[in-house]
């Protein structure tokens, strides 16, 4: 680090966690756990590796370490599982992190720049900058997650039982822009921003509507996931009416899958999310493709039209039957009037359900 840069971050340390004076050791001797322990909850958090010598730790340090030590002597966790959690609370909170420092980046920018400002007006002026972040959004990230856990443990109260000896059930889906890589060479780093921000914001009007989770968003694919099947295949054709319709956005490719899934720090792993992955990548543009398991357990429902597909071959897979998922065709006006009611009776389950 330059001075200047030594000087800022010692400053804004000092503002947001405290004075940086303790070495590795010296944190890890006073919370009362091993070198090796600490050293694992530090990376968890997902920061690079720092010696023993340097004092870059602050008493906060300490008092989240004992924190940790005393979560596992009285909740009789396996550290393992702690880790596990820090380390998915970490990549969250980074993205989270990086992105309110985007507000404040400009101003960072000026003050750095100021050529008549010493390296302490500079550091002091950050300071100041982390110390407003963090006073507006700290209430606020901890109301954010007290709802997530609410809605967590809802869930899981409510699929209680469903789960087989291969892990969790529920259904998964991708949802993948169309033409995504040829789309990003043609327009200007802002107008790619606009494009990936309108697919997140259809992404979260339909997917928790229809009691479905985001999982996570990389650039121009979605993957969510549902307990109930028809939920499912509900976001499966409201996200490719939606995008199929916005003037900002190309169409989208979704495939869908259901079966047992293995739930790993925030996401979700196994042959049900490898099939759900390929049926999106052979699916045509604005279509719905799902699994010979969703396929039947849709069959017999009005609100779906379902065209079976030949057998395909599945990397890693093999062959498969597959399904076109479709709304009832418009000159079928008894198919349509069914679907149209039986969405109706469920829109409204899921209203009476929230307000619950």
């Amino acid at each position: 680090m330059t001075n200047r840069n030594t000087t800022v971050w010692e400053t804004v340390s000092k503002a947001l966690l405290g004075a940086p004076e303790l070495s590795a050791s010296e944190v890890a001797e006073q919370a009362g756990v091993t070198t090796g322990q600490a050293r694992r909850f530090w990376q968890a958090l997902g920061f690079p590796r720092v010696s023993n010598e340097a004092q870059v730790f602050t008493r906060q340090d300490v008092a989240m370490l004992r924190a940790a030590a005393a979560v596992l002597e009285r909740e009789h966790l396996d550290p393992d599982v702690l880790v596990q959690m820090t380390r998915t609370t970490g990549q969250a909170l980074a993205r989270v992190a990086t992105m309110h420092v985007v507000s404040i980046a400009a101003e960072i920018e000026r003050v750095t720049s100021a050529p008549d400002l010493s390296d302490k007006d500079v550091a002091d002026a950050v300071a100041t900058l982390g110390e407003s972040l963090q006073k507006s959004y700290e209430p606020f990230l901890a109301y954010i997650w007290r709802r997530h856990l609410l809605a967590a443990i809802s869930q899981t109260v409510a699929t209680a039982g469903g789960r087989s000896s291969e892990g969790e059930m529920g259904s998964v889906g991708f949802a993948d822009l169309v033409g995504f890589t040829a789309l990003s060479q043609q327009l200007s780093d802002l107008e790619l921003a606009g494009v990936v921000g309108r697919f997140e914001e259809i992404a979260y009007e339909h997917i928790p509507d229809r009691e479905g989770r985001v999982i996570k968003i990389i650039g121009d694919e979605i993957m969510f996931s549902t307990v109930d099947v028809t939920a499912a295949a509900e976001i499966a054709l409201a996200l490719a009416e939606a995008c199929e319709a916005d003037a900002v956005i190309p169409s989208v490719r979704v495939g869908l899958a259901s079966g047992p899934m293995l739930a790993w720090e925030g996401d979700l792993y196994g042959t049900t999310v490898n099939l759900a992955s390929r049926l999106v990548g052979i699916a045509y543009p604005g279509t719905v493709l799902i699994s010979d398991e969703v396929g039947r357990r849709l069959a017999a429902d009005p609100a779906f039209t379902l065209r079976e597909l030949n057998d395909v071959r599945i990397k890693g897979i093999g062959r498969t039957r597959v399904w076109v998922l479709r709304r009832p065709v418009p000159d079928d006006p008894k198919a349509s009037k069914e679907a149209r009611r039986e969405r109706k009776r469920r829109e409204n389950a899921a209203k009476a359900a929230r307000k619950s």
